[in-house]
């Protein structure tokens, strides 16, 4: 048997077990209180029979770990543990926790091209300064028959020699030489010990790198974004500029009325999380 196809055979019998216990929980919420009290006394002396014998059990399951994990939510957990020591099962819970978070951040989108053919495109590149990403896609199609689209070619080339002549003015030295007319907000999300997501917006000023504020919701909308505005910034702190992202939150509507608060709203490119290395 290969290793897939008993990591597929594993998780499927780790969320079988996980649905068991989920309707033996829901069986047991339709019974009588005192039924569940008896029972609960009744599987407490067998365990303290269990633990005066001192006899080892087995290794617990992912599908048990998680099962009493969550089921600490509902009463004291602490008095009624005594097969693992308490630092365990908040490990457990730090564990679901993780992989949880590893789920929610899994890459999307295409793969990455070889290393082999990245370190090809920069020795062609810079062996050729002449040439752009569209002779150099061509190349490839042509002599090694290696199919690629020219984005994905000036992805992976060097960046531009020093000779060339640079801008005037770069983004960094105009963020620099006007930080303090320049606030900067973004929005991050965190997961609650029940794995809700809650989305937290800080508003930062850029030259004292000063949180001005910062405030968490579970459903964000542009009003509420443009009420945490209103909330730290009168209109005569000074400040001309409010640096944000392309998120949907962010609409005409909220950058329209930033305007009221002397505020022009200023979108970062594309991709470019530099733009607004500070509060991101």
């Amino acid at each position: 048997m290969s290793s897939g196809v008993f990591r597929i055979l594993t998780f499927v019998r780790t969320v079988g077990s996980v649905l068991v216990d989920a309707m033996t929980f829901l069986y047991l919420r339709l019974r009588s209180s005192s039924a569940l009290a008896a029972e609960n006394l009744f599987l407490r002396k067998q365990l303290a029979m269990y633990m005066e014998r001192k006899q080892k059990g087995r290794r617990a399951t992912d599908s048990a770990r998680f099962s009493l994990a969550q089921l600490t939510r509902f009463f004291d957990w602490q008095s009624a543990l005594t097969v693992v020591k308490p630092d365990t099962l908040i490990r457990w819970h730090r564990k679901g926790f993780r992989l949880f978070w590893k789920w929610k951040s899994r890459p999307s989108g295409r793969p990455r091209i070889p290393v082999d053919l990245r370190n090809l495109i920069g020795e062609m590149a810079m062996n050729n300064p002449t040439w752009g990403e569209e002779r150099i896609t061509n190349e490839l199609l042509l002599k090694l028959g290696i199919q690629i689209s020219p984005r994905t070619v000036r992805r992976y080339m060097p960046p531009q020699r020093q000779g060339r002549k640079a801008p005037a003015q770069r983004w960094m030295t105009f963020v620099r030489n006007q930080a303090n007319a320049f606030i900067a907000a973004d929005f991050f999300v965190v997961a609650t010990a029940t794995f809700r997501l809650m989305y937290v917006l800080v508003i930062m000023e850029i030259g004292t790198r000063r949180i001005l504020h910062f405030n968490v919701t579970q459903h964000p909308t542009a009003e509420w974004t443009l009420q945490q505005f209103r909330e730290c910034v009168a209109g005569d702190e000074g400040y001309r500029f409010v640096i944000h992202d392309r998120d949907s939150i962010y609409s005409r509507n909220l950058d329209s009325s930033l305007r009221t608060l002397r505020l022009r709203a200023l979108k970062t490119p594309y991709r470019s999380p530099q733009a607004k290395a500070y509060a991101s």
